[in-house]
């Protein structure tokens, strides 16, 4: 893989939150080592039912370039972009990786988490558009955890 660690050069303080209104952004820094993080990328590239996602914009369905996978407990259904999806079950990666988020969020806020979208991308041309986790589906005040397994990626958010 290829890890930048310059790119964490900011020292991490998970209680400070990064967003000056309207939210609460904690940087939890690197949670797996450089190991465990390739380990997990290999194995949930090898093993997740991988699906180019779709989508309805300006109201065309349309198959996105990334490939997603929706995972949970008891069928939970989410969402977004004009198509409900149902989870697979959770298998035992996706279920240790939640366990050490949620172990590293307790701290801070204890949660327990319902589930677990994952975007595979096939180069660093691909990304996610701006968007807002406000579905109703996600309640009035959602917890997202977002990890990144492989290349670097930039994590940016913007006032709305």
């Amino acid at each position: 893989m290829n890890h930048n660690p310059e790119f964490f050069t900011t020292p991490v303080t998970p209680q400070y939150n990064l967003l000056p209104y309207d939210g609460v952004v904690n940087d939890y820094g690197i949670v797996f080592s450089e190991e465990e993080a390739d380990a997990y990328y290999a194995c949930l590239k090898n093993t997740i039912t991988w699906q180019h996602d779709e989508v309805i914009i300006y109201g065309k369905r349309i198959a996105t370039n990334r490939q997603t996978a929706w995972y949970g407990g008891d069928s939970v259904r989410y969402t977004y972009s004009g198509i409900t999806r149902t989870a697979l079950p959770w298998n035992p990666t996706l279920l240790a990786i939640k366990k050490s988020v949620e172990q590293q969020i307790a701290a801070i806020s204890p949660v327990c988490f319902n589930s677990c979208l994952l975007n595979l991308y096939a180069n660093g041309n691909e990304g996610m558009a701006w968007h807002s986790d406000d579905e109703a589906d996600l309640g009035s005040n959602p917890i997202i955890a977002s990890v990144s397994f492989g290349a670097t990626r930039k994590f940016s958010f913007k006032h709305k």
